[in-house]
């Protein structure tokens, strides 16, 4: 039973991870790492894929760094603000409350990557 709740958490996490990717202040990293763990205590076929997946490449940058170099906290950054911006001024309409939770989840998002993602070495 353990293990089937892994392996659906680790799913769920994966579909966050990559809604990340493009979703404004949702945080892709940690969702990937949550992920891994998942998969590493319920299905190393599930961990494999993950880490050979276009995701694991967040993964793998992580473990090869230790963390987030500041350039790679300062793209992130860049664009999560970039995206949040054109959602907020361009797509979402005026008068809409969506106007305001954008802009929040997304200082949310930024300053979790600033200050709860570790600072990573470059090699």
């Amino acid at each position: 039973m353990k293990r089937i709740v892994y392996i659906i958490s680790g799913l769920l996490s994966v579909g966050l991870g990559a809604l990340g990717v493009v979703v404004p202040g949702l945080p892709t990293t940690p969702f990937l790492l949550l992920a891994s763990w998942l998969f590493y205590r319920s299905s190393p076929r599930l961990q494999k894929w993950l880490l050979q997946s276009w995701l694991g490449t967040y993964i793998r940058s992580y473990h090869r760094h230790g963390g987030m170099t500041v350039p790679q906290k300062a793209g992130a950054v860049g664009i999560m603000v970039a995206m949040v911006l054109l959602s907020t001024l361009v797509f979402i309409p005026a008068g809409s409350v969506a106007r305001i939770i954008v802009p929040i989840a997304g200082a949310v998002g930024v300053l979790t990557v600033i200050f709860a993602v570790p600072n990573g070495k470059e090699k």
